[in-house]
């Protein structure tokens, strides 16, 4: 029987999340057992996986996906005519309408796929901001930005010449707004700042301050590599002019992401990158250049990537990411409370409508001591500036032990590494 292979990674995973009795409630448990990397023993103890704000673990119908494409429909895509080029074309296309979906951009030609959220952010600044920033122009980032959305700006402000100043970041690990109005007011050109902190889990209020900077002429961008998967997302709604975000942080492989760009802004800027697909014609004088996306999509893309990434959106859709949301909610509320707890703790940010990630200091005890011996426990923590070193600077402190939580994880982790950390801290005290 001869298979739909244009709509075969759609449909292989589509996949109806668990339902547990009556309530129609989604059962998490079930849903974890699609993660099978969680369910093995790390020094000889259960894994409990807390470091999902760097990356995401894969469910079993991505992982499928990834194989069906290989095993199937492996080609280049757009540049052939024969069946298997044309199925791997299908294959990338129709991720790119999924991705539009998700993300409820107008139209499948605002998305770009790149490598990731950081790719992304540095395809705006030399394609963008290279075009259309000069010496004397002035952009806001703020002071809890990732590097990927600091120093990209840094760079090209070396070249160009145009300053940039950043949002303050309150004693309570939000944005000052009041700060970012006068900002925003004073004759920026540009402002990009994070959806949600990967450090303080801070949810940052991009739907007014869009509107804010719309109001007044300024172009934004969206870093939303720590919500494209945690939440919904509707970029129009938002009034953003881009928005990056990364598949490995959303059950999709890593090397994958996507950037968001108004096709009004895409069809004026320039390319990211010179060579293969983002050309109309070559000859030994001239170049023409396509349309978007294939203006920036230059050579060949990740096709498998964009497979997986297809099955991964399709996954949590099915989910759902308003449940996905309050299940993350939930889990971080949890922790936030019982790690509260400890004694001589520091936890950062807001103790409350926050992501789901705890960033935490203990009195006597160094973050990367404290991460070392709870994964002789089985506690996968992650310690470190987590690429903020300027946040880090303005919280006091050069490093901090993190927690990060999705869907799959449990209160019963959570009990468990409340104790793990318990009886790290007082062992490393005492030795």
């Amino acid at each position: 029987m001869e298979r739909d292979f244009e709509n075969m990674f759609s449909e292989a995973t589509t996949v109806q999340p668990p339902l547990n009795g009556a309530n129609e409630k989604i059962n998490w448990d079930a849903l974890r057992s699609e993660f099978p990397i969680l369910s093995q023993k790390v020094n000889g103890k259960d894994l409990i996986y807390f470091d999902n704000a760097a990356t995401s673990q894969k469910p079993k119908q991505v992982v499928q996906a990834i194989e069906d494409y290989y095993f199937t429909s492996n080609a280049n895509v757009h540049r052939g005519i024969h069946e298997l080029s044309n199925r791997a074309t299908s294959a990338y296309e129709n991720s790119r309408k999924r991705t539009a979906e998700y993300l409820k951009a107008p139209s499948s030609k605002e998305i770009i796929f790149t490598r990731g959220t950081t790719e992304s952010i540095n395809l705006v600044a030399l394609s963008w901001g290279l075009d259309n920033l000069k010496q004397g122009d002035r952009i806001c980032l703020t002071q809890m930005e990732h590097h990927s959305n600091i120093v990209p700006w840094q760079m090209l402000s070396k070249r160009v010449g145009f300053k940039i100043e950043y949002v303050n970041v309150t004693d309570q690990g939000e944005l000052d707004l009041d700060h970012y109005q006068q900002l925003i007011k004073s004759g920026l050109k540009f402002a990009a700042f994070t959806h949600v902190s990967n450090t303080l889990g801070t949810i940052n209020p991009v739907k007014e301050m869009c509107e804010l900077a719309a109001d007044e002429g300024v172009v934004t961008l969206v870093d939303g590599a720590q919500s494209g998967g945690h939440m919904p997302i509707d970029v129009t709604q938002i009034g953003c002019d881009f928005y990056a975000m990364s598949g490995h942080k959303a059950c999709a492989p890593t090397g994958i992401g996507v950037l968001y760009g108004r096709s009004e802004l895409l069809n004026c800027m320039n390319p990211f990158q010179g060579g293969g697909e983002m050309i109309t014609s070559v000859s030994f004088d001239e170049v023409k250049f396509n349309v978007p996306p294939h203006r920036f999509e230059a050579g060949t893309p990740n096709i498998c990537g964009a497979a997986g990434l297809h099955a991964a959106l399709d996954y949590l859709e099915n989910i759902g990411l308003e449940n996905i949301a309050a299940h993350d909610s939930e889990l971080c509320a949890y922790a936030y409370e019982l790690y509260s707890q400890i004694p001589g703790i520091r936890i950062f940010g807001p103790s409350h409508a926050r992501g789901p990630v705890i960033s935490f200091n203990v009195d006597g005890v160094h973050s990367h001591d404290l991460v070392t011996f709870a994964d002789t426990k089985g506690l996968g923590l992650r310690s470190g500036h987590h690429c903020n070193q300027p946040l880090m600077q303005r919280l006091g402190t050069s490093s901090t032990a993190r927690a990060s939580f999705y869907f799959y994880n449990t209160k019963d982790e959570i009990d468990a590494s409340f104790n793990i950390l318990r009886s790290t801290i007082e062992f490393l005290r005492n030795a």
